[in-house]
């Protein structure tokens, strides 16, 4: 089977001073750039038992120091004043909360999808939430239903959630189970946003 390839460089990575804390560009540059990295041709396999010539693999845009720092400059001026920690979903939605919380100094939380049967049993890995108004953080939001599932988990801890924020938003319109859960969801740029970019 041939390797997946991408429109993005396959010359190995030459390491070069990062600025951590980019000025936000323009958003059109950042949906380019994303979509150049993740946006993959090849033969998959996927969970339904099809195959596809293409594949998203997100964790490329997350993995890219310097990428991962820019989408972390659009994630910040979505943040809600309020919001007291920021709460990276597993697995995407870590390194996200991580590059926020250094950016902004908002204390982060890392959420199980289940709670460990050993050591401290927590799912929510970090400071005490109780109490605690949280941001959900996560990187691409489809159906929402994990969305759902840990924000549910959270208030069941005594966090306050009602607001989830993602880089992207493939649902294509209201996400049932998230309206079901009374959680709004802030997103930086949406499917039809990368496939406007894709066509270009």
């Amino acid at each position: 089977m041939p390797a997946p390839t991408s429109s993005a460089s396959t010359s190995p990575a030459q390491p070069s001073p990062l600025n951590p804390f980019p000025e936000v560009g323009p958003i059109a540059d950042l949906v380019r750039d994303v979509n150049a990295i993740a946006r993959l041709e090849g033969d998959f396999l996927l969970r339904s038992g099809q195959r596809a010539t293409e594949y998203f693999d997100k964790y490329r845009f997350e993995a890219e120091p310097t990428l991962l720092a820019r989408v972390a400059a659009h994630l910040e001026p979505l943040i809600p004043a309020d919001t007291e920690m920021l709460a990276g979903l597993e697995l995407g939605g870590v390194p996200l909360a991580t590059a926020l919380s250094l950016r902004t100094g908002i204390p982060a939380v890392f959420v199980r999808k289940e709670a460990k049967t050993y050591g401290t049993a927590r799912l929510a890995e970090g400071g005490d939430i109780e109490g605690r108004r949280l941001l959900v953080v996560e990187d691409v939001v489809t159906s929402g239903g994990q969305v759902a599932i840990s924000t549910g988990q959270l208030r069941d801890l005594g966090a306050i959630v009602d607001i989830a924020l993602c880089v992207i938003d493939r649902s294509g319109g209201e996400i049932q189970a998230l309206r079901e859960a009374n959680v709004e969801l802030l997103s930086v740029m949406t499917k039809a946003d990368l496939d406007q970019a894709n066509s270009a």
